[in-house]
C-alpha cells in the first residue's frame, strides 16, 4: 500500500467523520433551538402582585388646608359683622321713626319732623331698611362670600345667627320687632336656597 493510498483513505474517512459530526451538531442545535422556541410560548402565571392592587399613599397638604380654613373663617366673620351692622342700623332707624330713640351720650334726643319722615320711609315694607330689602342684602352678602356654593348654606345660616346675637348685645337686649321679622325672613330665604339645591332645610325660628 502506498503512502498516497493511506493518505487518501485517511482523508476520505476523516472528511466523512467531519461531515457526520457537523450534521449531528446541526441536528442537536436544531433540536435545542426548537426546544427554546417551544419553551418560549409556554405561559406561566406570575405570583407577583399587580400594580392595580398596590395601595396608594396620599399626603395631606397641611399648608393649603390651613389657608382654606382661615379663608372660610374670615368669610363667616365678615357675614357676622355685616349682619350685626345692618340689624343695629335697622333698629336705630326703626326707633327714630317711632320716636323711641331716647338718649345719646349728651342726653335726651328729639327727632325732627324731616328725620322722622325719612326714617318711616326707610323702614316701610318697600323701604331700604324694611324687612324685605334688609333680608335680601344679608342673603346677597352670604351668596357673594361663598361664591354661591350650596354646601356652605348651613355655615352661612349659623354665621347669620351669631351676627344676630352680636347685634342684640350691641343693642343691649332684644332687637325691635322689625329686626325679628327680618330674622324670620332671612331664615326662610336660607331654607329656599337649601331646597333649590336639594338639601335638607332647617326650621326658621327666631331667637
Amino acid at each position: 500500500m502506498s503512502v498516497n493510498g493511506v493518505t487518501t483513505g485517511t482523508t476520505t474517512t476523516y472528511d466523512a467523520y467531519q461531515t457526520t459530526q457537523s450534521t449531528v451538531t446541526k441536528v442537536e442545535q436544531g433540536a435545542t433551538e426548537s426546544s427554546v422556541t417551544e419553551t418560549g410560548v409556554v405561559y406561566e402565571p406570575s405570583n407577583e402582585t399587580t400594580t392595580e392592587t398596590v395601595k396608594k399613599t396620599y399626603t395631606q397638604n397641611t399648608e393649603l388646608v390651613a389657608k382654606l380654613k382661615a379663608e372660610q373663617a374670615n368669610r363667616l366673620q365678615q357675614l357676622q359683622n355685616i349682619v350685626q351692622q345692618l340689624l343695629t342700623k335697622q333698629g336705630q332707624t326703626y326707633n327714630t321713626a317711632n320716636d323711641i330713640w331716647k338718649t345719646l351720650a349728651s342726653g335726651d334726643f328729639e327727632v325732627d319732623a324731616a328725620t322722622k319722615a325719612q326714617a318711616q320711609a326707610d323702614i316701610a315694607e318697600d323701604g331700604y331698611w324694611g324687612v324685605e330689602q334688609t333680608s335680601d342684602r344679608i342673603i346677597d352678602f352670604a351668596i357673594a362670600l361663598t361664591g354661591g356654593d350650596p354646601d356652605k348654606i348651613e355655615e352661612m345660616r349659623e354665621a347669620f345667627k351669631k351676627g344676630y346675637k352680636q347685634a342684640e348685645e350691641t343693642w343691649g337686649g332684644e332687637l325691635p320687632e322689625i329686626s325679628k321679622k327680618t330674622y324670620d325672613a332671612v331664615m326662610e330665604k336660607f331654607d329656599k336656597l337649601a331646597e333649590e339645591a336639594g338639601l335638607t332645610t332647617s326650621e326658621a325660628t327666631t331667637n
